[in-house]
């Protein structure tokens, strides 16, 4: 069974563990969430924890060789990503909510994420 994550595809989270960029690590670092793997608790940030893959010249239909190195992003573990609160450009965690909102008259019970830092609605 898939775990819920509080992290989303499309969400600015921020890398808080790991090597300083000083040294060369992604800490630091934001970057959007360009996808997420909630049965290994992973994701993946744009320009993080970039890897570089060897392939393997081969003869394509055109006649040309596609081959040499090229970098992809890893997913990382959601432990040591952070989402970015949008009113101060800082990590924070995430909390839920129950708020009433009035559409076509009925009164529904929705689920709103909001940053613990400031209390503002994500």
């Amino acid at each position: 069974m898939a775990n819920k994550l509080k992290i989303k595809k499309g969400d600015l989270v921020q890398v808080i563990a790991g090597a300083r960029q000083s040294r060369g690590g992604d800490r630091g670092k934001q970057g959007k969430v360009l996808a997420v793997y909630p049965e290994r608790n992973r994701v993946l940030v744009e320009g993080v924890n970039r890897v570089i893959k060897h392939k393997k010249a081969t003869q394509t239909q055109a006649g040309g060789t596609a081959g040499g190195r090229e970098t992809h992003e890893a997913p990382i573990h959601v432990s040591n990503v952070a989402l970015v609160d949008p009113k101060d450009n800082k990590p924070t965690r995430v909390g839920y909510r129950e708020e009433s909102v009035e559409r076509d008259g009925r009164t529904k019970t929705i689920r709103v994420r909001f940053s613990r830092r400031t209390g503002e609605e994500i």
